[in-house]
């Protein structure tokens, strides 16, 4: 039987992500998808700041915003005229520790193509064509059936199979929700004459419904996002989208010239009831289905696998198990908060900016998260790391790569952490261990016991 220490089911974000971080680490993975190729669809478009620091980390920031560009203003069309423009964002001033300062629009294909090709830079393959079928786990492993009757067995699985996910259903993992609009949605991609590529276009009619076409950075495309009246069924056919878009746009069936992907669905809000099941772990969609309002989604996923892979790297190098515990402990209360916000979103009742950039997110109430200070500054155990200009360079530049980081040593305390003097004046007083994934794990007034029993207990030694 064939073995590995851990075996990711899906091969979209969530799953590309977390081969990359568990590649870059050492790890021996296996990354299988059911279907024979990428996701080849633009649905989770949006690349919120977080995301892009996370891509910084993972060594694809460059790609990624050479093929993305900025979300357009929205222009608002009536019986075939212009009748005003509205800013699709809140706007605010990042402060100096935010090197991306806002969402980016990039195709979610040309999100994959992109980690895929990092994957395979570093090593890592993707098996298309393997469909799990079964899941068996014992005290030391998980034997993992598929569809072409062999078997892989892996010390841990991470499901990240989407929201249909075949890997929560073989758990018995419950999913609790939410419909978040009763009116059927359609998505497409197409190409078309007759519109311009500077704004995000939108058809609003007088029941209620809406058709909106959204340029595509970087590449010749449009994004249908439509509405539909309640009580009618999308149509996905090439002939139903070109429908769709005489029936509430000023444009003919044959100004459409292309319709390269389409999916009809139903936004819905729900969460899985647990994120583990012993040794199978769930990730991104598989966790967590948001409706698409506010670019929260493919955001919150990739999140996920950011968050999951430095902890199983560290317990497959001799890290306590009980790590793992913290993966479900921080990001299913993460993903619980972000459900309502794309909700709110989603209703009208939050608009995008501020509240969706997820630099907000962080951890303070986690077990992973010690403040020892008496009279912490700004940034505390628990909060994203913010950039900072240091001597020789950024901070980003400092934390980039698989290792921790102190701030406000002279030497580092164990192999494995980096160090600086001091921390930037910025972060108030004090010493800062920052985590694999750029947040403060331990806060204190100097560096203490305390910091070596944290170091000891997160497997760092």
């Amino acid at each position: 039987m064939e073995t590995t220490d851990v075996l990711i089911v899906g091969a979209g974000p969530t799953g590309l992500a977390l081969g990359i971080d568990l590649a870059r680490r050492g790890v021996a993975a296996q990354l299988v998808e059911r279907a024979d190729a990428l996701f080849p669809g633009s649905r989770g478009k949006g690349i919120q700041p977080r995301t892009q620091e996370v891509f910084d980390d993972l060594g694809v920031i460059d790609a990624v915003l050479a093929s993305s560009g900025p979300y357009p203003d929205r222009m608002v069309w009536r019986g075939g005229e212009r009748v005003g423009e509205e800013s699709m964002f809140e706007r605010f001033e990042p402060d100096a520790g935010t090197p991306y300062p806002a969402p980016r629009m990039i195709p979610q294909w040309r999100t994959q193509e992109i980690l895929y090709a990092r994957l395979t830079e570093l090593g890592g393959k993707v098996a298309f064509g393997r469909e799990v079928t079964g899941l068996t786990q014992d005290a030391g492993g998980v034997d993992v059936a598929f569809a072409d009757d062999t078997t892989v067995r892996a010390r841990y699985v991470v499901g990240a199979d989407g929201g249909r996910s075949g890997t929560r259903r073989t758990l018995g993992v419950g999913m609790t929700g939410d419909t978040v609009d009763p009116a059927p949605f359609v998505v497409a991609d197409l190409r078309l004459r007759g519109l311009d590529r500077v704004y995000w276009h939108a058809f609003p009619a007088a029941d209620g419904s809406v058709l909106g076409l959204c340029p595509l950075a970087g590449t010749e495309e449009f994004q249908l996002a439509a509405r539909l009246p309640e009580g009618s069924e999308p149509e996905v056919s090439p002939d139903g989208v070109r429908e769709l878009v005489t029936r509430y746009t000023h444009l003919a069936a044959e100004d459409v010239t292309e319709v390269r992907w389409a999916s009809g669905f139903r936004p819905r809000a729900a969460l899985a009831d647990r994120f583990r099941v012993g040794r199978v772990f769930l990730a991104g969609d598989a966790a967590h289905v948001h409706s698409p309002a506010g670019g929260q989604g493919l955001n919150t996923s990739v999140q996920d696998a950011y968050n999951l892979g430095w902890k199983l790297a560290a317990v497959l190098n001799g890290a306590p198990e009980t790590l793992l515990e913290t993966y479900e402990e921080e990001r299913r209360a993460n993903a619980a908060a972000v459900l309502e916000l794309s909700t709110g979103v989603h209703r009208g009742e939050v608009q995008r900016g501020r509240a969706t950039v997820q630099l907000g997110v962080g951890y303070r109430d986690s077990s992973l998260s010690t403040e020892t200070r008496t009279d912490p500054g700004p940034v505390r155990a628990g909060d994203r790391a913010p950039d900072a200009e240091v001597p020789g360079g950024r901070l980003f530049d400092v934390f980039r790569g698989p290792h921790w980081t102190l701030l406000g040593a002279t030497a580092p305390p164990r192999a494995g952490v980096r160090t600086l003097p001091s921390a930037p004046e910025s972060y108030g007083p004090g010493v800062f261990l920052i985590r694999p994934d750029g947040y403060v794990g331990w806060a204190g007034e100097t560096a203490t016991e305390d910091l070596a029993a944290y170091l000891d207990g997160v497997g760092v030694r």
